[in-house]
């Protein structure tokens, strides 16, 4: 009689470090099942020592990218320590903080933690290179009792930002965030970009640290996504963490002088006075969409920064935008679509994790102070092909 077939052995995948990873997330178990196309139970009977049943590579697989967690994490003898995400006040007003609900709450919670993750991340890799994370610049330090137009010239400065390094982007506008990643990148701030943070109706996140201050925004128009940017390096100069909104009109004090230096970084005043003219001393009663269109496109920025840096220079009342302009550009913000496809698969990973994150993987991997499965974790990179890629590109 022919001996039967030898039952398959599952893959030691822990069932404890299993269970943990769902409910750090904060997945049920039926959000997985569906997820996984698999019954409740089996999901369940992963998670039981004595149940004798594990998931497949495949399916272990999509459970870590669903939990946020690493693939190798689940053959842990027990589950990983893992620092809860420092509190970061949310500066959101609370008709826009109350639209989340709690799975979105949840969402929000692993995209800080996530950040913090990367951060930690840097840290280490800077160690393996052996190298000390860069402080941040003096210059980047300020008060809210400071004038923001003062403070945006010097950390225009420190950051080496002349403007003719702007303007020159009138033909292709869509680049001036990365050239802010770049120039916040040298003074040592972490740019991470989040596309979720959109249907959160969050501009971004700054979690305050030095060294290695980070800044999260989402999937913005390029040229709003500059003006967050800006407005979150103003955070990180006054030395504040915090959940930022849409812009509103009885905004606190502090969000309303990020607003006003993040318009000052990006439009000067002094450039603005030569590309239009004379303060006037009346503020004009409206702006022709044309004329603003003009002004716009010279500093490479939305019409709706343009505005609001025309509002507090004087040029144009107060009035013309909160009661004429604001809903409008709010509404175009809104639809805003990504089109165009990436240059290779890879930058959608350097996208997520910025030139200065990427770098330091790429200097750890290439001095070969970390293995190239070392290296796919840190960019969260399954296929080595992509990470290939990325270094091919990096350096051109």
């Amino acid at each position: 009689m022919a001996s039967s077939a030898r039952k398959k052995e599952p893959i030691p995948f822990n069932a404890d470090v299993l269970k943990w990873a769902r409910e750090w997330r904060g997945r049920s178990v039926d959000e997985v099942a569906s997820k996984l196309k698999q019954p409740t139970q089996k999901i369940l009977d992963w998670e039981d020592k004595k149940s004798g049943t594990a998931p497949t590579v495949p399916q272990a697989r999509s459970l870590a990218e669903f939990y946020e967690r690493p693939f190798l994490e689940f053959f842990r003898s027990a589950p990983p320590p893992v620092k809860e995400p420092e509190l970061v006040p949310d500066l959101r007003r609370p008709r826009d903080a109350k639209r989340l609900n709690a799975e979105q709450e949840r969402d929000l919670r692993s995209i800080q933690s996530w950040a913090e993750a990367q951060r930690d991340n840097a840290i280490d890799l800077f160690s393996e290179i052996g190298e000390e994370p860069p402080p941040l610049p003096t210059e980047l330090h300020a008060a809210v009792a400071n004038n923001p137009n003062t403070v945006a010239d010097e950390a225009r400065n420190a950051l080496h930002f002349d403007i003719s390094e702007q303007t020159a982007l009138r033909s292709k506008q869509h680049l001036l965030p990365n050239v802010l990643r770049n120039k916040f990148g040298s003074a040592g701030v972490l740019t991470f970009r989040r596309s979720e943070l959109k249907k959160l109706g969050i501009r971004g996140i700054c979690i305050f640290a030095d060294p290695l201050p980070v800044i999260v925004y989402g999937n913005e128009s390029p040229s709003a996504q500059a003006f967050t940017l800006a407005h979150e390096l103003a955070h990180i100069v006054l030395g504040h963490s915090g959940i930022i909104g849409p812009v509103r009109k009885n905004s606190s004090p502090t969000e309303k002088w990020c607003d006003q230096f993040a318009a000052s970084f990006l439009m000067p005043q002094k450039d603005v006075r030569d590309v239009v003219g004379a303060m006037p001393n009346t503020p004009a009663d409206e702006i022709s969409d044309s004329d603003l269109s003009r002004y716009s496109r010279h500093f490479s920025v939305s019409r709706h920064a343009m505005l609001i840096r025309l509002v507090h220079l004087g040029y144009v009342k107060e009035s013309f935008y909160w009661n004429k302009k604001k809903s409008q550009f709010d509404t175009e913000e809104a639809n805003f679509k990504q089109f165009g496809r990436a240059e290779y698969y890879g930058t959608r990973y350097r996208n997520t994790l910025g030139d200065l994150y990427t770098g330091l993987v790429l200097q750890a991997w290439t001095s070969g102070r970390i293995t190239n499965h070392n290296a796919a974790e840190f960019m969260g990179i399954k296929n080595f092909s992509h990470l290939n890629d990325i270094r091919e590109h990096f350096w051109k």
